[in-house]
């Protein structure tokens, strides 16, 4: 995406909003320092983020005498960007207000880009990615692979999820075993889930596989990740929406990834649903290391810059002919390598 030329007027307006912000920071930062002399704000104490709305934060206490309470928090200027899942030393203030002082190192960390080709964190510190799909809307098996490799790159196991099962039927269901068996053959756990709308049980599995642990929640819109969730935790009560008739698509009914805590003892993070999850800000290297079973053959090939292409002696061409590599996964692979190249080369690249 090239960088889009100013006329004076808009410069004059961007440079103006800027300088607005500035003085909004500058302003909190001073009555920070204000509170903090005047004794308003607490000691420094850990807390953990809940939730992100725009400049708010939820912060729930992780000590003192408000553990376990949610504070809306502030944050100091310079502290990057903090989302759910993050941990935080922060001071409380008067009213369940407070300010985060500081973001303490993560264990992980899902990004993606946004529609202005900047990197958005979505959530810290997850080990687990629970990947929802459904018969309807209709599973995508590329946005399936953009997942899987944004969870092999995160070093965090992956869980393809089989919502609303109750919707299988002669037309649909015979394709998503296909593609489930595909996933399954190459070490993916997978779940099926009847659909939470009819009030039916989950299998057991799904809280076997997520106690104790920190998951987030993801899959495209309508797939029913809020319903999932609320299955779960009946006490979050997140709103669900219906397919778009108009687009057969899902709609958007989560718009800030948030955090739930599993009576277990695990944590859900759930996400906005989207319709697209680019990696641009990878290299082809670490999409090869991405998709397992090519990464399985790397180094084998006869010449050491083999792009995989047409090359002789290509280790990775050979498992696609016998079958090792399967064609759909591979063809999944092209499409994603040729989007990354594409989009870098139109200055995409971080």
């Amino acid at each position: 995406m090239s960088n889009r030329k100013l006329n004076r007027r808009q410069a004059w307006r961007a440079e103006k909003i800027q300088q607005e912000r500035n003085a909004r920071a500058l302003k909190k930062e001073r009555n920070l320092s204000r509170q903090h002399q005047s004794g308003e704000l607490s000691s420094e104490q850990h807390g953990l983020i809940i939730c992100r709305y725009s400049k708010h934060f939820e912060v729930q206490a992780l000590e003192g005498a408000d553990e376990g309470q949610i504070h809306r928090c502030v944050c100091r200027t310079n502290l990057g960007s903090i989302v759910a899942g993050d941990n935080v030393i922060w001071r409380a203030g008067p009213d369940q207000t407070g300010v985060i002082e500081s973001k303490l190192a993560r264990n992980s960390l899902l990004e993606r880009p946004d529609n202005f080709g900047r990197l958005k964190a979505v959530a810290a510190n997850i080990d687990q990615m629970l990947i929802v799909i459904s018969p309807s809307p209709s599973p995508q098996p590329n946005l399936i692979d953009r997942y899987l490799v944004a969870a092999e790159l995160m070093n965090i196991r992956p869980i393809l999820v089989l919502n609303k099962a109750d919707l299988l039927d002669q037309y649909n269901e015979e394709l998503i075993a296909e593609l489930l068996e595909l996933y399954q053959q190459l070490g993916y756990a997978t779940v099926h889930v009847i659909s939470s709308r009819h009030q039916t049980p989950l299998l057991n599995q799904l809280p076997e596989l997520i106690n104790e642990h920190t998951s987030i929640v993801v899959g495209q819109s309508g797939v029913g990740k809020s319903s999932l969730i609320n299955t779960l935790l009946p006490d979050a009560k997140l709103a669900v929406g219906d397919l778009s008739m108009a687009t057969g698509e899902g709609t958007h009914t989560t718009t800030q990834a948030k955090l739930f805590h599993l009576p277990t003892g695990g944590k859900l993070i759930d996400s906005p649903g989207i319709r697209d999850f680019s990696l641009w800000h990878i290299d082809i290297e670490q999409l090869q290391h991405g998709f397992i079973e090519i990464a399985q053959q790397l180094g084998r090939c006869r010449f050491r810059d083999c792009k995989h292409e047409q090359e002789p002696g290509c280790a990775i061409q050979a498992a696609v002919d016998s079958g090792d590599i399967d064609e759909v996964r591979f063809d999944s692979y092209e499409r994603i390598k040729a989007a990354i190249l594409d989009q870098q080369a139109r200055g995409l690249s971080t």
